[in-house]
């Protein structure tokens, strides 16, 4: 492919074309650590992965990736000085500052023995231990950093160099010997590391310092003297100061917290003003984390997590809010991280009181806030961080240039306000709205703004009702208030539900697995696992009405089939109820009830084509009826089934097949160059092997009856010629996995000849029909992954209802039209099926197409002008770009690590050159192939004092 030159392509047509990695959508996956900075109202997050993602108001993001992968364990912001401290799990401590769309370390220092202690150069493994750091605290002068320690030792580290100031240094030491701490301190174990560290909310350079077994410490700092001693009993997890500073609250392992009263004249406090134990009295486990914000109510609200009851919730991850006599248990169902509250901190503005507005909460696997000022504590709806994997992710689909009526249709309006909005978003508003559509394991297809950097969930549509499914809540048992013993069981703790992430689901065979959507005429098809394609229409009003049930048979009554697979879902036949959205018109329900591996809709003829592994068929959903259903099942393959066996078939297929490319290539006595599949080295040397172009290679023949031959793997609607080359009309094409080609001239009323029109009530007489026209059967019967049609002048067929609406230039119908069909191992042209042009993409290391996408790329010079290429991406993980009709490559990127196969399989490309794949369960990235559509953070932040010039580090 290097031979062909691309900046002669770029030179004629002044295109600019990149591969850049522009933005992450979703929940960061396997957050680690949590911080806010109130001033500047940023919240960031921490990942195990070594990752930092700031996020302000929708559309202003920043991210800093650590040069190690090791887990971040705390981050601190400096408030006002757009800068953040963050420690990780080697113990090392690093200092960022915020620049354009990303973070730049400027700092790093070792938190190892070595700037605590210097010599000796090698220290042992047990001061290591002695000496690592348990918890940070920034002070509020904004220059001194404090450090607890394992060892019970407190540092002090001057910012920003984060020097030690080893004048100050507090060790355990001089806190155990004082006289007045009682002899069960000083004798047997040592205080334990340091859990806590609080500055006095009122007089800077006091620290309150907490130690796991219990001992808090008041330490004035600027004079180095002990100023109270509060003895606690039990092993201390956390420290929170009252706004006024005369109060603190401790929180401990046994599921209590205690509140201590600071006075004057007293240097040990032997036992708090109160202590409490939320759920006991019988075991509970520990409160990791607890705040206690003031009101003007009077009363404080106190939030905590954890100290559920061992026997009962011990498994339950929990969040306590409480004020006065309203309490709220939010039930997760993923582990918490961290949480803050959004309140006043500013003391010069004569606030006496915290009065916190929300609750922002870090789960492992989603982001819970919760408005604090509501009666009922409701939650907020996420703009961004929503978990995209809430349930697992089984598909996608990416709608561009969505009408204004269609998204205010579904937009929700009057989205609550969101706490979190610092920084301002410098980009400009875009130009079209764009929709990303996920489809999930529980059955349910979540549509997403993908217009900008915030990827915002917009609506959900389930469909789940129209079954009864194995878990049906008709089949759930006796509900609990009908019992008074379980009801006066579930009353205390006070659950409440809360989050969206839920791993499981209800039944595996509502898993969606293909979706398409026309934006103009606002029908959406909807395919799953079990067979089932549901054709759906909007509606803004709930209605409650049966849906029509069609069966197809794609085996047409084959004899000697056996299908071992799941049973089919049964649909509800009673009248259902359906909110305002989509809601379903007409289901149709596959025989046997195999996956959906294929879907096309044309809502302009009111046709919609569905494939699976045994053939493909044709429904007319307008007057409910199935125009074809068509076998794909070699003679030879008796076991397409989903079953064990055909499993274990197409295991000894594929390990016969790579030994035998593996006995080839050491048969050939040449050794491989270890090089790009697009070097010219790779290429001369395969081409002194074979008879064969130096630009292509060389492909492996399939055996005809490999198991699941018949799975369709594309569908393709075009208004082409077929039959002649004068008479043009309604067309189907079909690609299977056995590289065999179907295309059946449709006839539908009011197409062909020129001539389209809606379909409407008075042509219910007449019917579609499918007459077989071609039959193409690739040489290589490799998989075929995707089928366009081009008009006359090489440019893609419009989607339906652009041309006849004037939406879109009509198609060339005067010349002839091509057929582009992309196998796994080929890609190549064939008009009226002779060969036209044909390029052989796969390698002969084992290259794959897995992706393919006709992309429309702007020039820069000339706005309204464009080109199309075709966009392939294989198994390794590149992009090759291909001109059309001719075929030629132009250019090759590395886009997706070849050992990605998520990423790789969940890739979807736009039309406008971008595209969208998983790097985690929770995330898509975002590229973009070229350089004139970017969708990337442009935001700044507003910092009240400007930043030290530090020279920047890799960090």
């Amino acid at each position: 492919i290097c031979g062909f030159s691309w900046s002669s392509f770029v030179s004629r047509v002044n295109l600019s074309l990149s591969l850049l990695q522009t933005v992450e959508h979703g929940f960061p996956h396997q957050p680690s650590a949590l911080a806010f900075d109130p001033k500047l109202e940023l919240m960031a997050i921490g990942t195990k992965s070594g990752a930092i993602k700031v996020y302000g108001s929708p559309g202003v993001e920043f991210t800093g990736l650590h040069a190690d992968t090791t887990a971040v364990t705390q981050i601190h912001f400096l408030p006002g000085q757009g800068r953040l401290l963050s420690l990780l799990d080697d113990n090392t401590l690093h200092l960022w500052e915020l620049v354009a769309g990303s973070c730049r370390c400027v700092e790093d220092r070792c938190m190892c023995p070595h700037p605590l202690h210097p010599h000796p150069p090698h220290p042992p493994a047990l001061l290591l231990s002695a000496t690592r750091v348990t918890v940070l605290l920034l002070m509020r002068s904004g220059d001194l950093l404090c450090v607890g320690t394992e060892g019970g030792g407190v540092y002090f580290l001057e910012l920003p160099r984060l020097s030690l100031k080893e004048s100050q240094t507090l060790l355990q030491d001089q806190i155990i010997q004082r006289r007045v701490l009682p002899d069960d301190y000083r004798c047997g174990k040592s205080l334990g590391p340091v859990e806590s560290l609080q500055e006095h909310p009122q007089r800077p350079g006091k620290l309150l310092i907490g130690y796991s077994r219990g001992l808090v410490v008041l330490w004035e700092s600027t004079s180095r003297r002990v100023e109270q001693l509060f003895l606690g009993k039990q092993q201390l997890e956390s420290l929170v100061w009252e706004r006024s500073g005369n109060l603190f609250v401790s929180s401990h392992n046994d599921g209590g917290y205690s509140v201590w009263a600071v006075t004057t004249g007293n240097n040990v406090i032997h036992q708090p003003v109160s202590s409490t134990i939320p759920y006991g009295p019988f075991p509970c486990k520990a409160i990791n984390k607890i705040l206690w914000r003031t009101t003007q109510t009077g009363s404080p609200v106190v939030l905590y997590s954890g100290g559920m009851p061992r026997a009962s919730y011990g498994d339950r991850h929990c969040l306590t809010i409480q004020q006065d006599k309203e309490h709220v248990t939010l039930d997760f169902t993923s582990r918490v991280i961290d949480f803050f509250t959004v309140h006043g901190v500013e003391q010069d503005e004569g606030r006496q009181f915290d009065e916190p507005s929300a609750v922002v909460v870090l789960l492992e696997e989603e982001l819970v806030v919760m408005d604090l000022r509501t009666p009922g504590w409701p939650s907020l709806p996420t703009p961004y961080l929503a978990p995209l994997h809430s349930s697992a992710i089984t598909c996608s689909f990416h709608v561009s240039g969505v009408p204004p009526k269609l998204w205010e249709r579904l937009a929700n309006a009057g989205r609550a306000h969101w706490p979190i909005c610092g920084g301002k978003n410098l980009a400009p508003p875009p130009k079209n709205q764009e929709l990303l559509l996920t489809g999930h394991e529980d059955g349910t297809v979540r549509f997403w703004d993908a217009s900008g950097v915030a990827l915002t969930p917009l609506y959900k549509l389930s469909t789940a009702n129209v079954f009864h499914t194995d878990c049906d809540p008709s089949d759930d048992p006796q509900d609990p208030s009908d019992d008074p013993d379980m009801q006066q069981e579930e009353e205390w703790p006070p659950f409440r539900k809360v989050g969206c992430f839920d791993p499981y689901s209800d039944d595996p065979r509502l898993a969606i697995q293909k979706i398409s959507l026309c934006k103009y005429s606002n029908k959406l098809v909807v395919a799953g696992t079990a067979g089932q394609v549901i054709v759906l229409g909007l509606s803004d009003e709930r209605s409650a009405h049966p849906v029509d049930v069609s069966v197809v048979d794609l085996l047409q009554d084959r004899e000697g089939f056996t299908w071992k697979g799941h049973d089919r879902l049964e649909p509800r036949l009673k009248p259902a109820s359906f909110p305002p959205g989509f809601q379903p018109l007409v289901l149709v329900q596959c025989v046997p009830p195999a996956s959906v591996t294929a879907v096309a809709l044309h809502a302009e003829w009111n046709l919609i084509s569905f494939g699976t592994s045994h053939g493909f068929g044709l429904f007319d959903y307008h007057r409910r009826n199935a125009v074809l259903a068509r076998c794909t099942l070699h003679p030879n393959d008796s076991l397409a089934m989903e079953g064990p066996l055909s499993r274990v078939k197409s295991l000894k297929k594929s390990l016969r097949q790579s030994f035998r490319r593996i006995r080839k290539s050491r048969v050939s006595g040449k050794k491989r160059p270890v090089a790009t599949p697009t070097s010219k080295e790779a290429n001369a040397a395969l081409a002194e092997q074979e008879d064969v172009a130096p630009i292509q290679r060389r492909i492996e023949p399939r055996s005809a009856d490999d198991s699941l031959s018949g799975v369709v793997r594309c569908l393709c609607f075009a208004d082409t010629f077929l039959r002649d080359g004068t008479h043009h009309g309604a067309t189907l094409w079909a690609g299977t996995n056995s590289g065999s080609v179907y295309a059946y001239a449709l006839e539908v009323p009011g197409v062909g000849s020129g001539r389209a029109c809606e379909r409407g009530a008075g042509e219910g007489g007449v019917c579609v029909e499918a007459v077989l026209g071609k039959e193409i059967q690739l040489m290589h019967r490799a998989p075929v992954v995707s089928i366009c049609v081009l008009d006359g002048r090489g440019k893609p067929l419009p989607d339906p209802y652009e041309a006849s609406q004037d939406l879109a230039i009509a198609p060339d119908m005067a010349n002839a039209h091509s057929v582009l069909i992309a196998s796994e191992e080929q890609v190549f042209s064939l008009p009226k099926v002779s060969a036209k042009t044909k390029f052989k993409l796969t390698a002969h290391e084992g290259c794959r197409v897995r992706r393919v996408a006709l992309v429309a790329f702007g020039s820069v010079a000339q706005e309204d002008y464009c080109e199309h290429t075709l966009v392939c991406l294989t198994n390794l993980g590149d992009m090759h770009l291909f001109s059309i009709p001719g075929l030629r490559p132009q250019v090759r990127y590395d886009c997706i690590r070849k050992e990605d196969i998520s990423g790789i399989a969940s890739c979807v490309f736009t039309k406008n050159g971008q595209g969208f794949y998983l790097i985690s369960p929770s995330e898509y990235e975002r590229f973009s192939l070229s350089a004139k559509t970017l969708t990337e953070p442009l935001c700044s932040v507003q910092l009240d004092r400007p930043l030290h010039a530090t020279p920047a580090r890799s960090g």
